[in-house]
């Protein structure tokens, strides 16, 4: 899968990046992208990798989320309808190699300004969602993160918050469970054009798994580790020039 001599330094960023995304409820597929990108894994590797540590972070995520209460059923299902049949469409389509690495640049650049706060900033007032609104959105997103391999999480987040649908926890709860819904369906719709998971993806998970439940735990608490984002978010930086120029 990679080289044998940076097999250590990819694991012990493995569970830093799970730890920080499962930490604001998600499951950190943009951040197991890039750092696959640096590792240059192939992209027909890196997409159902990465959806397959999406499944088991996200889910962690959202167990202690809606262990806390700041679950929203309604609000979830408002994007899920539409966005679960389009990750499904967006993982079954292939996209050249040199396209996909832009595409998933521009997302790391999104992915650094969401974790850097950018955007998306919580506050006091919430709005009741709007059905027809949530529904185009979950569509695009859904697409979109089964085309590139992601949940869709980074996107949705900051959208619940800029909407004002949400405060920071609810957000969270609710893009932990669309980003594991997407991922599964994404992942489905991938098979179906024959491609399959790496006989190393068992160690991963697993490794992931313990930086996705201390991430998890802490963030349905009161974590904000600034100092950890800043680091992960100089990670996505390289890794988004990494993409450029390759």
């Amino acid at each position: 899968m990679f080289q044998i001599e940076y097999i250590s330094l990819f694991l012990i960023l493995l569970p830093i990046v799970s730890f920080l995304y499962a930490s604001v409820g998600h499951g950190g597929a943009s951040g197991y992208l890039a750092l696959m990108a640096l590792f240059s894994f192939a992209p027909n590797i890196m997409k159902p990798t990465a959806l397959i540590l999406n499944l088991f972070v996200s889910g962690i995520s959202f167990y202690y989320y809606y262990k806390a209460g700041h679950f929203k059923p309604k609000l979830f299902l408002a994007f899920a309808v539409t966005s679960i049949p389009f990750a499904f469409l967006g993982g079954m389509l292939e996209i050249e190699t040199s396209i996909y690495k832009k595409i998933l640049a521009l997302l790391l650049v999104f992915a650094i300004l969401k974790m850097l706060n950018v955007f998306g900033k919580e506050s006091n007032e919430i709005k009741p969602f709007k059905w027809k609104l949530s529904l185009s959105i979950g569509s695009f997103i859904g697409f979109f993160s089964g085309l590139i391999g992601i949940g869709g999480g980074i996107i949705l987040t900051p959208l619940l918050l800029l909407l004002k649908w949400g405060n920071m926890k609810e957000a969270a709860a609710v893009s932990a469970l669309f980003i594991w819904a997407n991922s599964a369906s994404g992942l489905i719709g991938q098979y179906t054009t024959g491609i399959r998971l790496d006989s190393n993806v068992l160690l991963l998970v697993a490794i992931a798994m313990i930086g996705g439940v201390l991430g998890a735990y802490f963030g349905s608490k009161k974590l904000n580790n600034l100092l950890l984002k800043r680091i992960l978010s100089f990670v996505l930086l390289i890794a988004c020039i990494k993409l450029i120029y390759t």
